[in-house]
């Protein structure tokens, strides 16, 4: 999976998404890789934390080579809910990579280690609570408004988190290829001194505008083919 997201981004997987009416499950804003350029991409491998690790010890069991764990804790920011054990831990299952939905801690080790850690950020105490265990703790996590199960497929770089359900991942990779060559052919042109405006028959979509109000902006990029906002 990782190979199959190797040129593309979630801005492009996202806009992929909105192209397909395909649910946007976007990590909240802040979510981002403890160490800047790390990538992931694989299957979700879902857990919620309650306070001790013993649950990633236990979500470890049905781990797959390749998937990422997905980490609910519930959003908070007065604990760090993994370390480097933990991560090392992950790394020893064939976890790729992990998604927290709260903080993390030993950030020099974690970037030693170089499994791609995605979170809010770092702080330095460790839980000292110990909730009681859901009985969905290893069969879905939540991450901000959204629902992840091991049916859906984690994305992620420098600009977030972008969950997609895996019957739907073939086609939004397709659709994101695309849409990348459409912007960067795009992207080619203004840098050879053709605009943007011109590139979209910008003037073309005023007119169209000005006799049809209902005429968005969208909807003439999708008559001429361009990618901007999708």
């Amino acid at each position: 999976m990782l190979k199959a997201f190797a040129d593309l981004s979630t801005p492009l997987v996202a806009d992929a998404c909105v192209r397909h009416d395909v649910p946007l499950r976007v990590a909240p804003p802040g979510i981002g890789a403890v160490v800047r350029g790390h990538r992931v991409a694989g299957r979700a491998l879902p857990v919620r934390h309650y306070g001790s690790v013993d649950v990633f010890l236990e979500v470890f069991g049905r781990a797959e080579r390749g998937d990422v764990l997905v980490i609910d804790n519930g959003g908070r920011t007065d604990e760090a809910c993994v370390g480097d054990l933990a991560v090392l831990e992950a790394e020893a299952a064939g976890v790729s990579g992990l998604a927290v939905w709260g903080l993390h801690r030993d950030t020099p080790e974690l970037a030693e280690i170089g499994l791609p850690v995605f979170s809010y950020g770092s702080y330095p105490p460790g839980p000292v609570r110990l909730d009681e265990r859901e009985p969905e703790a290893l069969d879905t996590a939540r991450f901000g408004a959204h629902l992840v199960s091991a049916d859906d497929v984690v994305f992620g770089d420098e600009d977030g988190v972008v969950f997609v359900a895996a019957e739907h991942v073939e086609q939004v990779l397709t659709t994101a290829h695309r849409i990348r060559e459409t912007e960067r052919d795009q992207a080619r042109k203004i840098v050879a001194g053709e605009t943007l405006r011109r590139q979209t028959a910008f003037d073309d979509y005023l007119a169209r505008r000005a006799a049809d109000p209902e005429y968005t902006f969208r909807h003439h990029l999708r008559r001429i083919g361009g990618a901007i906002e999708e």
